[in-house]
């Protein structure tokens, strides 16, 4: 379970620098 949630938390930190970088391309 902690692996699990380690990871899952690694992915979100992936989603939001994807969506920040989505953003920069957007302005």
């Amino acid at each position: 379970m902690a692996k699990k949630k380690a990871t899952k938390k690694k992915a979100t930190k992936k989603k939001v620098a994807k969506k920040k970088a989505a953003k920069k391309k957007v302005a």
